[in-house]
């Protein structure tokens, strides 16, 4: 399979693929706005991600993220800022997901 060219490629591809939560980064939690949750960054795995850079800036950079929780049987995407547009408490707290060992 290919990988895809842009952002909206990507989160298509991953919801087929039955990551269907949208997830949010918040300052010490990965937030499940759908299902008003609240959960701890250590309770999830990252599966795959995709990283794209700004077609005009390539400073201006995002990644989208596979995360799947097995404790909480949830599996959905998280799009995160790279670069300059990261803010320190989101990076903090997407460094406490780990990776699943297969990637």
């Amino acid at each position: 399979m290919k990988n895809p060219e842009t952002l909206s490629e990507a989160v298509t591809l991953l919801q087929q693929d039955g990551y269907t939560e949208d997830f949010n980064i918040q300052s010490n939690c990965v937030e499940c706005k759908n299902l008003d949750l609240k959960i701890s960054p250590e309770e999830f795995l990252i599966d795959k991600f995709y990283r794209f850079e700004g077609d005009t800036d390539p400073d201006d950079e995002e990644v989208v993220y596979a995360i799947s929780s097995d404790k909480h049987k949830l599996k959905g995407i998280l799009v995160a800022a790279f670069g300059k547009d990261a803010d320190a408490l989101s990076t903090d707290t997407l460094r406490k997901i780990k990776m699943r060992e297969h990637l």
